[in-house]
C-alpha cells in the first residue's frame, strides 16, 4: 500500500507542474488557433534561464522564477511580432510548420550556445532534502515546492483571465476576434500578450522542473508531447481542463509504481518480467490518441 500511496502523490506533485507547462500552449490555441509545436523549446529556454541565473548569482533556484518569467514573456512577444504574425496570414498547414520550423530553430540555437551535454542544478536549500509525509510516503523537497510553486502561478495567471479587464479582453478575442475588433479591443495586442502570458508561465514551469531534472537542447519535444496530451484531455482553450488533466497525465507517468504495487499484491511473475518504466511515457501518447479519436473537443473543450 506504501507503494501505491507514494506513485499517487508522485503523480499529483508532478501533475501541478506539468498542468502550469500546458496552460502556456492552451492559452495560445485557445486564443489564436494556434498550435505551437514550439512550446517544449520555451520550456527549455526556461530551464536554462533558472540554471545560469542561480549558478551565476548563487541565488537559490526556486527564487529564479521570476527571472524565468521574464524571458519567456519577452521570447513570447519576439516571436510572435518576429514570425507569427505573418505565418497567421497564410493556411493551417503554414502555422503548423511555421512553429515546427521554430522548434528546429530554437532546439539547434541551444545547441549552438549551450552545447548538448546535460545540466543539473547542485545547490539549493530544498536540493538533497526530502519530506516524510506519512504512510511511508517521502518527497523530495524540491518537487514539493515545484508543486506548490506551480499552483501559484497557475492561480495567478487564472485570476488574471478571470478577474481582470486584460483577461476579458483575452477570453473576448478567444470567443470571436473580429467581434472583439469591433468593440474596440485591440486584438492583434491580445495575440501577442497570449504568446507572453503563454512563453512566461511555459518558462516558470521549466524553472520549476530544473530543480528536479537535468536540462539538454533535445528535450523539449518531449514535453511538447505531454503538454498536447493534457491540452487533448482538459479541452483545447482551457485553462481549468488544463489543471485537471496535468494531474491525470501526472498519475499517468506514475504508472510503473502503480504497476510494482500490483505486482507484489499478486506476487506474478509475467508482472515483474514487463519493463513498464521504460514504458510509461507510451501510455501518456496512448491516452492522447484514445482521447483525440474518441472525444476530440476534451472534457472541458467549448462547442465553437
Amino acid at each position: 500500500m506504501d507503494i501505491l500511496v507514494s506513485s499517487l502523490v508522485a503523480g499529483l506533485l508532478i501533475g501541478m507542474v506539468l498542468a502550469l507547462v500546458a496552460l502556456g500552449l492552451t492559452m495560445i490555441f485557445g486564443v489564436m488557433d494556434v498550435i505551437n509545436f514550439a512550446h517544449g523549446e520555451f520550456l527549455m529556454i526556461g530551464m536554462y534561464a533558472g540554471l545560469f541565473t542561480a549558478q551565476s548569482t548563487g541565488m537559490d533556484p526556486l527564487f529564479t522564477l521570476p527571472v524565468a518569467a521574464v524571458v519567456g514573456f519577452l521570447l513570447g512577444i519576439i516571436c510572435y511580432y518576429g514570425f507569427i504574425k505573418f505565418v497567421m496570414r497564410g493556411p493551417m498547414v503554414a502555422q503548423l510548420l511555421g512553429t515546427f520550423g521554430l522548434m528546429l530553430f530554437i532546439r539547434n540555437l541551444a545547441l549552438l550556445i549551450f552545447g548538448s551535454e546535460d545540466r543539473a542544478l547542485h545547490h539549493g536549500i530544498l536540493v538533497g532534502k526530502s519530506f516524510d509525509l506519512g504512510m511511508g510516503v517521502i518527497m523530495p523537497a524540491t518537487k514539493l515546492a515545484a508543486a506548490c510553486l506551480s499552483v501559484v502561478a497557475f492561480v495567478a495567471i487564472w485570476l488574471l483571465m478571470n478577474r481582470t479587464r486584460i483577461g476579458k479582453a483575452l477570453t473576448a478575442t478567444s470567443l470571436n476576434a473580429q467581434g472583439a475588433r469591433y468593440m474596440g479591443i485591440p486584438t492583434e495586442w491580445m495575440n501577442a500578450l497570449a504568446w507572453g502570458i503563454g512563453g512566461g508561465s511555459v518558462t516558470i514551469a521549466g524553472a520549476l522542473i530544473v530543480n528536479f531534472w537535468s536540462v539538454n537542447p533535445f528535450m523539449g519535444l518531449l514535453f511538447t508531447m505531454i503538454a498536447f496530451a493534457i491540452v487533448a484531455l482538459g479541452g483545447f482553450g482551457s485553462v481549468p481542463g488544463a489543471f485537471f488533466a496535468g494531474l491525470v497525465v501526472g498519475i499517468i507517468m506514475e504508472i510503473p509504481g502503480i504497476w510494482d504495487f500490483f505486482t507484489y499484491t499478486f506476487n506474478s511473475d509475467w508482472m515483474a518480467d514487463v519493463p513498464m518504466t521504460s514504458l510509461k511515457y507510451m501510455w501518456v501518447y496512448l491516452a492522447y490518441f484514445v482521447i483525440m479519436v474518441f472525444r476530440p473537443r476534451g472534457l472541458f473543450g467549448w462547442r465553437k
